[in-house]
């Protein structure tokens, strides 16, 4: 059985010992950028050896010049179909056909073309299919807000193995992570869905409504998560990945623990001490950043009701106040994500 290594780092010896020397041998003065970003587990380092059952393996992305992507992008293809070895490490270089959905599969392949997963783009056309954006235009707020946050993951995940364009890093830095309003607005947003639902799971408890307060604290979990995602300015990706990656950010080792905790308690007091803790907790991160005027950072009762808050609102009242680009208040005060 071949040992497991990560994608990313399959893919770099994949480049170095095999396409690199391609490409140097076949186009001397060819200029491009290769590296490995955009869909897949291995792009963001979560793959494990479940992932090597379906679009995992040797695969890189070249990026080309709009003008050499129009001389050699097929002429590349074509040639690589007929000169990159069938395995590589153990691992096959041959690609089945995609299936209903689009899933391709390394395939047992002795003889004939490989069927490979290089993919060859340019800088814009790889943005246009994965942000819908122009690679050389200014992004305006309205752009960063209509983003997929898991996209912008995908993008600025990965690696550059080869930047001879001298292009891509610079566009990836570019969308490193949100522009300083954008993310307080992502702030004032996520603060003020904390805040909206902050005193149904005690009124739930009242009602004897179990059910309904485990939902609640749920919801209340994941939204305590996903600010720690936007403190430490890290995109968040989509469900499957949320719990992995949060374990891998600071707060998620810090507080990873109360919020299981709350997540599994049995009774209504224990819950709600693990809760307030980690609300406490992701107040005073806020306050730390120095990024809007302080708040209290200690829960208190809701309005005399025996159940406590830590007003998320106030964070979210904040945020917008130390806004400034107009677009961008323009949307934090109208419109809700």
């Amino acid at each position: 059985m071949t040992r497991f290594i990560s994608g990313l780092q399959l893919n770099r010896l994949f480049f170095r010992e095999v396409l690199r020397p391609i490409l140097q041998s076949q186009w001397p003065r060819l200029r491009y950028s290769a590296g490995l970003l955009g869909w897949g587990s291995d792009v963001l380092g979560l793959d494990t050896p479940r992932s090597t059952d379906h679009m995992w393996g040797p695969r890189t992305l070249l990026f080309l010049s709009d003008d050499d992507h129009a001389s050699h992008a097929t002429e590349i293809a074509e040639h690589l179909r007929h000169t990159l070895p069938h395995t590589f490490r153990g691992h096959w270089v041959h690609f089945g056909k995609p299936d209903a959905v689009g899933v391709r599969r390394g395939e047992r392949s002795a003889t004939g073309p490989v069927e490979h997963m290089v993919e060859v783009f340019t800088p814009t056309s790889f943005l246009r299919r994965y942000l819908q954006v122009d690679a050389e235009r200014d992004l305006v707020p309205a752009d960063w807000l209509a983003f997929s946050e898991q996209s912008l993951l995908e993008v600025s995940s990965g690696e550059i193995f080869h930047d001879g364009l001298g292009q891509v890093c610079r566009l990836r830095e570019r969308l490193a992570y949100y522009p300083h309003d954008v993310w307080l607005h992502k702030l004032a947003r996520a603060w003020q869905d904390l805040s909206d639902e902050e005193a149904f799971p005690g009124r739930c408890h009242e009602l004897g409504d179990e059910t309904g307060r485990r939902i609640l604290v749920a919801r209340q979990v994941r939204k305590a998560m996903y600010l720690c995602f936007l403190l430490e300015r890290r995109y968040a990706p989509y469900s499957k990945w949320f719990g992995t990656a949060f374990q891998r950010l600071r707060s998620g080792r810090q507080i990873g623990p109360t919020l299981n905790a709350a997540l599994t308690a049995s009774s209504w007091p224990a819950c709600e001490r693990h809760l307030i803790a980690a609300y406490e907790y992701v107040a005073r991160k806020h306050n730390r950043l120095g990024i809007t005027a302080n708040q209290p950072a200690k829960a208190t009762f809701y309005f005399g009701r025996p159940y406590r808050v830590i007003w998320g609102d106030r964070f979210a009242e904040a945020s917008r106040d130390a806004i400034r680009d107009p677009q961008v208040r323009e949307h934090t005060h109208t419109k809700r994500h």
